[in-house]
């Protein structure tokens, strides 16, 4: 007898359908044959699923059993086709009957005892059982919560092989699973750190609320424990709330990833990824044989911190350099070619010189000249030119350590930010793939950042005086662009564009 039973699986950060054909034959040999370009973990399936079923109080099939996995020209990995390649081989061998299979999506992995576990990639999988016109998805209790928040999907969590099948043949009800999406993103609101915390470094926090408001990469250089760690990590309490759409891409790449928690909905929050500096470049932009996302595309819609900028290998930092222009990384492997999202905001931090000292009023640098040249050449001229904000992170006085009170709490920063972005928002709402100032192209640039008069003269003569780049140049019309929103101005003027410059002249002066 034969029965189709319809699953999903994931290919970059997408998925698409697959159809599980199962015919159980009354002769031939008693062995389960897996088609259509199945992986190891697929193949192992068959012992697996066949053990589960015996071991769920079913009688299980005696006969050759046969299993096709369209489209055949696709490789299918994991183990996501277990529980329905289960309850494909139950129906054709006659042991439960449903008349609402066609109507579901059915994804899991199955213990030998029957229980189904969670799997990765339930989301994507979930938005495409939609498209696909399913009426419901049957996925593993611990993943429901991420199927959830796929509206018009009727999402059933099941803990066991008998209580999908009982389901299915109408023995048992089930009931469908809820999301409150206003109570995770209310939830999501709620950081731990707050900018009040931070004493002191006025300049340095102004300079951050600008890289928030306009998306703006950021490198924060200082002697060790004046806070450059501490003013990142808070980062993520000023930036707005993410909408659905953002949500959904980043917990789509979360959930392939792996790194989506259990009874976890949704990625609500902005994600804050700090990877050590041993990182490899793999690790960094993704890959493996079957290519999986890095932290680049973790930090997706949020923010990438690199502490100890310097102490990165340098061919890590320099890979950086194509995702941070274009938003993506495409990986090319063997077996297979994908392209993830990365359009993240980037943070980093690092000291002066190799003892961190250089510079400082009250520590004598031990360095030598030499030793600060190669410290600062391993971070790259082209690498520089694409972080739009430098800023110096002093060491702080006693008085402001010491001073009684609390600064500006995150709220009140967030509040600014947000009301810059909406002014972005407006601006950009016709081009759908524009979110803030610091994607403009330079279409965009040219466009929305003209300048006139005493801007374009005090412009002009910091390119001519300061060597800037022509990338530099854009950087500065960007974040001038940024300033003069936070300020409620149409137009740039030149105290917007002399902000900007300071923030691009600091990197000049210590790195000559």
């Amino acid at each position: 007898m034969l029965s189709t039973v319809f699953s999903g699986t994931v290919y970059g950060v997408d998925a698409y359908s697959v159809e599980i054909e199962v015919n159980a034959a009354p002769y031939g040999d008693p062995q389960t044959v897996i088609v259509g370009l199945p992986d190891v973990a697929v193949k192992e399936s068959k012992d697996r699923v066949g053990t589960a079923i015996v071991n769920s109080g079913f009688q299980g099939h005696i006969g050759r059993t046969t299993i096709n996995l369209a489209p055949a020209d696709k490789k299918k990995e994991g183990p996501s086709f277990d529980l329905p390649i289960a309850i494909g081989m139950l129906v054709s061998s006659g042991e439960i009957q449903s008349e609402i299979l066609d109507d579901f999506t059915i994804v899991g992995e199955l213990a030998l005892s029957g229980e189904v576990r969670r799997v990765r990639g339930i989301l994507p999988i979930a938005l495409t059982a939609r498209e696909s016109g399913r009426k419901g998805m049957i996925v593993p209790a611990d993943n429901a919560e991420e199927a959830a928040v796929v509206e018009g999907l009727n999402v059933y969590p099941v803990r066991s092989l008998r209580e999908a099948a009982d389901l299915l043949s109408g023995l048992q009800d089930v009931a469908v699973f809820q999301m409150d999406l206003d109570h995770i993103y209310a939830e999501s609101l709620n950081h731990q750190d707050d900018f009040s915390e931070v004493k002191g470094q006025e300049q340095a926090k102004r300079a951050l609320e600008v890289a928030a408001c306009g998306g703006h990469n950021v490198l924060m250089v200082g002697p060790p424990g004046t806070g450059k760690s501490m003013l990142a990590k808070r980062i993520s309490s000023v930036l707005p709330g993410m909408t659905l759409d953002e949500a959904l891409d980043t917990t789509k790449i979360h959930s392939i990833a792996g790194t989506l928690k259990a009874h976890a909905a949704l990625v609500a929050a902005r994600p804050f990824r700090a990877p050590h500096h041993t990182i490899s470049d793999a690790g960094l932009l993704g890959g493996g044989t079957h290519p999986l996302p890095g932290e680049v595309s973790l930090a997706h819609r949020g923010v990438l911190f690199l502490d100890e900028l310097p102490e990165f290998h340098r061919n890590v930092l320099e890979v950086l350099r194509q995702p941070l222009e274009d938003g993506a990384v495409t990986i090319s492997r063997a077996a297979a070619t994908v392209t993830f999202p990365c359009k993240f905001m980037l943070v980093a931090a690092m000291n002066p010189c190799p003892c961190g000292y250089y510079g400082d009023l009250k520590r004598d640098c031990r360095c030598s000249h030499r030793q600060i040249q190669n410290y600062r050449n391993k971070i790259s001229g082209p690498l520089l030119d694409r972080i739009d904000i430098h800023v110096e992170v002093p060491t702080i006085e006693y008085q402001e350590l010491s001073a009684l009170g609390s600064g500006e709490p995150s709220e009140a920063i967030r509040g600014r930010v947000k009301q810059g972005r909406a002014v972005q928002r407006e601006r950009f709402k016709k081009t759908g793939r524009i979110h803030s100032n610091a994607e403009m192209g330079a279409k965009e640039v040219q466009k929305h950042c003209e300048l006139k008069g005493e801007a374009q003269d005090l412009l002009k003569m910091a390119i001519s005086e300061l060597n800037f780049s022509a990338r530099a140049y854009t950087r500065i019309l960007k974040v001038s662009r940024t300033i003069a929103d936070m300020d409620d101005c149409d137009d740039i003027q030149a105290n917007h564009i002399s902000e900007a410059i300071q923030y691009r002249s600091l990197d000049r002066s210590i790195w000559t």
